[in-house]
Order: C-alpha cells, then sequence, then structure tokens
C-alpha cells in the first residue's frame, strides 16, 4: 500500500462525505449552524483522520486515529438519526446513509482490530 488513498475504506468515507453535503443542502436553513454544520464536520472528521493516521508512525498513534475516525461515524450516525425523527430525511435516505455508514463502520471496526494485532 502506497498511500491512505489506497484504503477501501478511506475510499468509501469520502463518498459518504459527498453524499451527506449532498442530503444536508436539503435541510431547513434555520440549520446551517445546528446539524447541518455538526453532520458535515463529523463525515469530513471519518476518512481525514484515517489518512492523518496512515501518516503517523506506529501502530498506536495510527489506533489512536481511527478511533477518533470511528466516534466520528457513530456522532454522525446519530445525527442523522435525529434528522430522520426531525423528518429532515425521508425513511429511503436515512437507510441509504444508514447502510453505507454501517458498512463503513464494519469496515473501520476490523481494521482496529487488524492493527491491535500487530501490536
Amino acid at each position: 500500500m502506497k498511500t491512505f488513498r489506497d484504503l477501501l475504506i478511506w475510499q468509501k468515507s469520502m463518498s459518504l462525505v459527498t453524499e451527506i453535503y449532498q442530503l444536508t443542502n436539503l435541510f431547513p436553513k434555520q440549520e446551517i449552524y445546528g446539524l447541518t454544520s455538526q453532520i458535515r464536520r463529523c463525515s469530513i472528521s471519518i476518512p481525514s483522520n484515517i489518512a492523518e493516521g496512515y501518516g503517523r508512525e506506529g501502530n498506536n498513534d495510527y489506533l489512536r486515529f481511527l478511533n477518533i475516525s470511528i466516534s466520528s461515524l457513530f456522532e454522525m450516525q446519530t445525527q442523522l438519526e435525529i434528522s430522520f425523527n426531525l423528518k429532515y430525511i425521508n425513511e429511503n435516505q436515512f437507510n441509504k446513509i444508514n447502510g453505507e455508514s454501517r458498512e463503513i463502520e464494519r469496515m473501520l471496526s476490523s481494521f482496529i482490530r487488524k492493527i491491535k494485532d500487530r501490536n
């Protein structure tokens, strides 16, 4: 692996960011500094921390950034559920984005376990 860009988990999380931005463009304007901003920041944090951790020396640093990434993912999932409950997104939108985020969650969890096993 030459770069973090080669990681499938990074690629999928980058696609998720794009979808999140498109989805939150439909949110009410009064949410621009609320849920819209928060969900976007969380989604950006996922691939950003995967990339930053990749650039660190040692598995402990890498694990720390991967754990930040998965924490941001959990936060984003919670905020998406709030958005669904508030009817900012419909059931189809929620199910699609939630399914994609759950796939990334499984990938991240597996990746974290593999890194821990190296230690």
